[in-house]
């Protein structure tokens, strides 16, 4: 499981204007099954998303993809976890710690 940072390095201005292709894609993402929750950070410079059941590499495409990655108004940072425990609602993304 991955936790995506993102912080804005634009004017709000230009970060409201990719707005509509971000949630677009946020949109495709939460369709395939790799988000499980998106949203700003308070106060607002950026945002936070919860990915699963992709690899590094994987998530490390799909954030260049990210529309506020191509108009260049943030930066993200990738923290990889073992989600050993999750409330029951969430178990299905429960995972093992490796051997």
């Amino acid at each position: 499981m991955f936790v995506l940072e993102l912080t804005y390095t634009a004017p709000m201005e230009r970060v409201d204007a990719a707005l509509r292709e971000h949630v677009e894609w946020l949109n495709e993402q939460y369709a395939t099954g790799h988000f499980i929750a998106a949203g700003r950070k308070v106060p607002r410079d950026g945002g936070v998303i919860l990915a699963a059941g992709l690899d590094r590499a994987a998530v490390e495409r799909l954030v260049a993809e990210d529309p506020f990655s191509i108009a260049d108004v943030c930066t993200y940072r990738i923290t990889e976890f073992v989600a050993t425990t999750t409330a029951p609602a969430l178990e299905q993304y429960r995972e093992q710690l490796p051997s």
